[in-house]
């Protein structure tokens, strides 16, 4: 018996808003993120730009102890799961007592790693590094933290797919509680923002080097977008069986519908027109539903020259030249391993408030990207179903498909 998957819960805590309110809000109103940070030209970025997500206060919700084992994607992960959860009508006594697992996309901890091998070097005694190191140092940090502090029984294992390691986690989630292996899954994506993080991306030149105008300079689709500019923090999503839900009294906010998946096979770093081709087909199959229905579609655009041209070709050749598009990382910047995550989330503030929010800083199309409807302002529009987009590094490709809850 196959189990319809339904989204009771979401947090979000990101650089355009640290609540679901503040996000609806800056989605609404074409708001960026995007700041120029002067540390990063000072230690050597060809671009000093990133979505800024400052580091939460934890003392009110956590004790030491708890906090000990937490760097920025564990913060960030644990303000997004808090709100989730409440968001769900769920507690830490509820979660104690029945099985709830944990799916959480990560891909770094480069900076709590930098801060550990610096007091090891500067203090020549591996005994003075704090016992809360290898906690933050490891992949699986999101995990750990996340599934001890609320208690959690079900499955735990982190998900690492580079940038659609948070849309994966979403995707898997479903699976499971789809085949009737979970009951429930929390879910979602975290991304670090401290610079060391972003050294050896930077390093290979795709960041935009318009500092001069920070909020303009992320242009996804546009024809004189330069490159990307990386964001963070973290956004999760409480998944059920239907049946879950109906039970306990939850509420519905949404159904996942699809889940489409592939890989290029082919370049470590550029996108590939079949890949893409594959994950989208395969989301329409699995959801049931020809391309027409799919009211919205938040692409993955990262604002890089080639990849949204590519991802702009794979959408007209799937869905046509009709069906509404934008790319929230005009707002947010790339999000990284978060992205998949949070856009779902972005889509579903956008589909509960009936509204599409804007590409902004779409100013003119290139060949390419002039044959799909890329929104560029505001449109009051209901969405019933929208699909997301997520392509990471290694030709790792992921599309989702949620639909509203009737």
């Amino acid at each position: 018996m196959e189990h319809r998957v339904v989204i009771t819960g979401m947090g979000i805590y990101s650089g355009i808003g640290e609540n679901l309110k503040d996000v609806t809000d800056s989605l609404y109103q074409g708001k960026s993120g995007i700041i120029f940070e002067q540390i990063r030209k000072e230690i050597g970025f060809r671009s000093a730009l990133t979505g800024m997500v400052k580091d939460p206060d934890l003392k009110p919700f956590l004790s030491r102890r708890q906090r000990i084992g937490m760097h920025q994607p564990a913060m960030y992960a644990y303000m997004a799961t808090k709100e989730a959860v409440e968001n769900a009508g769920l507690d830490i006594d509820y979660l104690n007592k029945t099985e709830t697992g944990l799916i959480y996309g990560n891909d770094s901890t480069a900076g709590s790693i930098n801060e550990t091998i610096n007091k090891i070097r500067e203090k020549k005694d591996t005994t003075l590094v704090g016992s809360g190191a290898i906690f933050q140092n490891m992949n699986c940090t999101v995990n750990m933290n996340i599934s001890t502090i609320f208690k959690l029984k079900g499955i735990n294992f982190t998900l690492s797919a580079a940038c659609a390691s948070g849309s994966h986690s979403i995707g898997m989630s479903y699976l499971l509680i789809k085949q009737g292996l979970q009951e429930r899954v929390i879910c979602g994506g975290a991304q670090e923002i401290n610079p060391i993080a972003m050294g050896s991306f930077d390093g290979l030149g795709v960041f935009s080097a318009k500092e001069s105008t920070p909020t303009k300079a992320s242009r996804p689709f546009d024809r004189d977008r330069d490159g990307l500019i990386p964001g963070g923090g973290a956004a999760t999503l409480v998944l059920e069986s239907y049946e879950s839900a109906i039970n306990r009294g939850a509420p519905i906010l949404g159904e996942i519908i699809g889940y489409g998946f592939s890989s290029n096979g082919d370049h470590l770093s550029n996108p590939n027109l079949d890949g893409q081709h594959r994950s989208l087909r395969m989301a329409l199959k699995q959801a049931g539903i020809n391309s027409n229905d799919v009211d919205y579609i938040n692409a993955h655009a990262t604002s890089t020259p080639i990849g949204d041209g590519i991802e702009a070709q794979a959408i007209y050749d799937v869905f046509g030249s009709k069906v509404a598009v934008s790319s929230t990382k005009s707002m947010t910047g790339h999000e990284c391993w978060m992205a998949g995550a949070s856009e779902i989330v972005y889509s579903m503030l956008m589909m509960q408030n009936k509204f599409i929010a804007p590409n902004i800083n779409f100013e003119n199309p290139d060949e390419i990207t002039s044959k799909i409807n890329i929104i560029a302002e505001t449109r009051e529009q209901n969405i019933n179903t929208f699909l997301s987009n997520s392509f990471g590094f290694g030709g790792t490709n992921s599309s989702l498909i949620i639909k509203k809850y009737n």
